[in-house]
């Protein structure tokens, strides 16, 4: 999908300005922040300026426009810009008046389509009247990063508000999200992707149809520090989104993966403990450097932790391994899942 960037569901990223501040456990080890940190380009938290890119970044939008016709003929679509990847553009510590140019860029390219994502959904309603007094352009889509369930409660609801294109950016995932807690509002069913297999599609009919939800994208945290993402909160999310209808992107799996790779074929191999005495039995041949984690994606260290969890009900337990971005891939149970909305 990408042209101008390594990111797999935009073209380009345009940073219309760099500097945030953490207001998410999504951002506890945030990118942006480490690349700030070593270019020295901006500071970085409540306190730190945000600073606007040059001007020659500022044209790059334009070009990318005027080109628009060649790369339509060369990929039969349009292109898609992620602003912005070292920000967040309804920041309200970034000054107005950068908003109300980014607002006019986004009028005078009306052959991209803008993807505007934030962690502060909740202040995007004004700022949009703002940037656009005579109504929000057909080539905006609205994002809103979600990474867990009370994040979803609070800011899906106002997202679906703005009655607009939209998006969910959950990554990195961080817990189980269930979308169908979020309230409906005319949502149907749609075919399903014919090569899906009869037992995804089984799973799938069990969720009712989620919300106005336009576009779901789903991933596991990379970088230093990085936190597993259970791989039963991604195929829930799959299983959700097949059943209203609702393209999925799995962007990655991040530094973990569920299985241990085989030395000898290279081939992943799941490996689950779904009772305690099998934990007992196989601890010492299938954890080696990887960790548990129970159904809910807590952390288990020890034989207490894994007795406590068979009392309480908590497993199977899943197996990871931090095995690096690249080598885990973006696969969910064989399948790449890379669909885009219409």
């Amino acid at each position: 999908m990408s042209e101008n960037t390594k990111i797999e569901w935009c073209d380009h990223t345009f940073n219309p300005w760099t500097g945030c501040t953490k207001i998410s456990p999504a951002c506890d080890h945030c990118y942006a922040e480490g690349w700030a940190k070593r270019s020295g380009h901006v500071g970085w938290g409540v306190h730190a300026d945000r600073r606007r890119t040059s001007n020659g970044n500022w044209r790059k939008p334009l070009r990318w426009n005027a080109e628009a016709d060649a790369f339509m003929e060369r990929h039969d679509r349009r292109q898609s810009v992620f602003c912005a990847s070292l920000g967040d553009w309804a920041d309200n510590a970034v000054p107005n008046e950068w908003r109300f140019d980014l607002g006019r860029l986004i009028l005078a390219t009306p052959k991209l389509d803008w993807l505007l994502l934030t962690k502060r959904i909740g202040n995007a309603a004004c700022m949009l009247r703002e940037m656009f007094p005579d109504g929000v352009p057909p080539n905006v889509r609205i994002g809103a990063t979600i990474c867990n369930q009370p994040e979803a409660d609070r800011d899906i609801p106002k997202l679906l508000a703005l009655g607009l294109p939209n998006l969910l950016s959950m990554e990195p995932l961080l817990g189980p999200v269930d979308l169908t807690r979020i309230p409906v509002s005319g949502q149907g069913h749609h075919e399903f992707d014919p090569i899906i297999t009869a037992n995804v599609l089984k799973r799938a009919a069990a969720y009712p149809p989620l919300p106005q939800v336009h576009w779901v994208i789903v991933g596991g945290e990379s970088g230093p520090g990085a936190r597993p993402m259970h791989p039963d909160w991604a195929r829930s999310l799959r299983d959700q989104c097949l059943a209203a209808g609702v393209p999925m992107m799995f962007k990655q799996w991040g530094e973990w993966h569920t299985s241990a790779f085989s030395t000898r074929t290279g081939e992943a191999e799941f490996r689950q403990f779904g009772t305690h005495q099998q934990w007992v039995d196989k601890a010492s041949t299938w954890v080696q450097d990887g960790i548990c984690l129970d159904r809910h994606g807590v952390a288990l260290c020890d034989g207490g932790d894994m007795q406590t969890a068979s009392d309480e009900g908590r497993f199977p337990v899943t197996i990871m391994h931090k095995v690096g971005k690249k080598t885990a891939g973006r696969l969910l149970d064989g399948k790449e899942w890379s669909e885009f909305p219409a």
